[in-house]
């Protein structure tokens, strides 16, 4: 996709690089700054030309300390991105995204953007089309942790004037697969879009933006955050047919087709440590 704009930093962290958006970003981001730094605790590919590579965890307060110094904006893919056990999301979802905050406010930077969910409204209805300001009804630990996220972020621009963009972000996937997706789906090349805009606005706070393509049926609307400037151009229309197709409708009674959050409302309850 084309460069959106003369958008230019010196140096954008990027964490989550090993992650399935991570890669995909990786190389769109490095076109916006001189050094694009990456991180994350898995494997990652080793650094070409103006990239720096950050082996980090996001719970290790001093390595977020210093993966922070010298940026000037971040971009946090980081942490458990799907539903696993409390004891696994606090560390990196919980504790990790506070040591984030922190670092960047005592490193004076100006602005995060944070891959939040649309899992963190994942109890409403698929009935229903709702604005970001609606009362959090998360449908997971997952989506819990999200909803701390954009409560710290809610806080630290209040407290400490850090400004942040917390993406709900739909299904982001190369094409839309099933018919949730219909609803819920977000283009690789929108979320360049939005990611940019978001970097770009010069005036966010704290704004809380569905992350999801122009879609005919849509479940969530940015009418609230307007000031960031995301305009998506992409639609799962052109794969409606076939979708619909090939994929029987499913019982309206079952909770995975009563709610947002789909498959998520359902998962768990996870045992113990140890538990049989």
């Amino acid at each position: 996709m084309e460069q959106l704009t003369g958008l230019h930093f010196n140096r954008l962290l990027l964490t989550g690089a090993a992650g399935t958006l991570g890669r995909m970003l990786r190389p769109r981001l490095k076109r916006y700054c001189q050094t694009l730094r990456v991180s994350d605790i898995a494997a990652m590919d080793p650094a070409a030309e103006g990239e720096e590579v950050v082996v980090a965890r996001l719970e290790d307060e001093a390595a977020m300390y210093e993966l922070l110094r010298g940026v000037d904006a971040v971009l946090h893919f980081g942490g458990v991105s799907i539903e696993k056990p409390f004891s696994t999301v606090l560390p990196a979802n919980i504790v990790g995204a506070y040591n984030l905050y922190e670092a960047a406010r005592r490193h004076g930077t100006k602005r995060i953007i944070v891959a939040s969910s649309n899992h963190v409204t994942g109890f409403y209805g698929q009935g229903e089309t709702i604005p970001a300001h609606v009362v959090p009804r998360p449908d997971s630990y997952y989506g819990l942790s999200k909803a701390f996220g954009e409560n710290l972020a809610q806080f630290y621009f209040d407290r400490h004037g850090l400004e942040t963009v917390s993406v709900r972000i739909g299904s982001c996937v190369p094409a839309p697969e099933d018919r949730r997706h219909l609803s819920s789906w977000l283009s690789h090349d929108d979320l360049e879009r939005l990611l940019v805009a978001a970097l770009s606005a010069p005036v966010v706070g704290h704004s809380i933006v569905y992350g999801v393509s122009d879609n005919r049926t849509t479940w969530w609307h940015n009418d609230q955050s307007r000031h960031v400037g995301y305009r998506p151009q992409d639609s799962s229309e052109p794969w409606r047919a076939a979708i619909e197709a090939k994929q029987p409708l499913v019982n309206p009674k079952r909770p995975e087709a009563r709610y947002q959050g789909g498959a998520f409302v359902t998962l768990g309850p996870f045992p113990f440590a140890g538990q049989e």
